[in-house]
């Protein structure tokens, strides 16, 4: 292990690949760990063939500078480009582009998950599902959803008062491709069940098809959770159809559920750190149900982090 400070971050998604880049630019080591398979967490897209869909996420705002800035430069480097309506940005060629960048040249396991975080003096250990053994770490990072974030805090013996406090609603995504299928680039009903329905095809830096990515409405969401995806298909296609005026004859057609997909009660703060232990938390959790929020959470945490590390050595 290099003498520099290192750093566990767990979860790439924005928040943490905001955090992990923050660090690393400091001089300080760190190794992102992420459960999926992909890196980019609710900025996701999922690919069929030569189809793809961005089922997570379907575009990115600024509100404050800091993100401004970043989205501007993602631009100038065609990382980003603007969408649907004032203000709006799709990460390019897919929504996961953004975090990619954060990320490119850092260390990151993917399809590592871990179970439990361990300190010992002064250093932290991360374990992962197959018993392996990560570490040591100076500090420790957690970028999940909030009640990920309590349950692996519990399962260590440790806690972050506060977590506790962020609620999220769900959202079922279907994705489908149809013939005719093509319509408006973005539409939202926001009426039980469809939220919106987004062409996937619209957006810059895609290749043509006529895909729809179509999210459940939180309340239906939550009220179908448990249902079984064939289902969840049916009936959101009907639904979708009355919208569009149009029969949908799909020759792919997915469901995915999100169970914590948009944050409903935030913190109010911009993360969460303990000094004694050097364990901390970020998220859209803490600050809103933004992208932005998520990006600016991750760099604050990495700030308190770089605050009582200090960068470098």
């Amino acid at each position: 292990m290099s003498d520099r400070r290192s750093v566990a971050i767990l979860g790439a998604g924005m928040a943490g690949a905001a955090a992990a880049r923050r660090l690393s630019q400091a001089g300080l080591t760190v190794q992102v760990f992420d459960k999926g398979r992909a890196i980019g967490g609710r900025m996701a897209t999922r690919r069929h063939g030569s189809m793809q869909f961005d089922h997570g996420a379907q575009f990115m705002r600024a509100h404050g500078p800091a993100f401004e800035a970043q989205l501007n430069e993602w631009e100038r480097r065609g990382i980003a480009a603007p969408w649907v309506g004032a203000g709006r940005y799709v990460g390019v060629p897919a929504m996961t582009a953004p975090v990619r960048d954060l990320l490119a040249g850092l260390p990151v396991a993917s399809e590592t998950t871990i179970t439990r975080i361990c300190r010992s003096g002064t250093t932290w250990q991360v374990e992962a599902a197959a018993e392996a053994i990560h570490g040591p770490f100076d500090a420790v990072a957690i970028t999940f959803p909030a009640p990920q974030v309590e349950a692996l805090l519990d399962a260590s013996g440790y806690a972050l008062p506060g977590a506790e406090r962020a609620a999220y609603a769900p959202c079922w995504s279907l994705m489908i491709a149809a013939k005719g299928a093509v319509t408006e680039a973005l539409i939202e009903p926001r009426a039980d069940p469809i939220g919106l329905i987004a062409a996937d095809g619209s957006k810059p830096g895609r290749s043509g098809g006529e895909r729809l990515t179509i999210h459940a409405t939180a309340d239906w969401s939550r009220d179908h959770l448990e249902e079984p995806k064939e289902a969840i298909i049916a009936a959101l296609l009907q639904a979708a159809e009355r919208h569009l005026g149009t029969a949908l004859r799909p020759v792919y057609a997915e469901a995915h559920r999100w169970r914590y997909a948009q944050v409903e009660r935030p913190l109010g703060v911009r993360n969460l750190y303990d000094p004694a232990l050097r364990l901390g938390a970020a998220g859209d959790w803490c600050l809103g149900a933004r992208i932005e929020a998520a990006y600016d959470s991750g760099s604050a945490l990495a700030g308190a982090i770089l605050a009582d590390l200090g960068a470098g050595a």
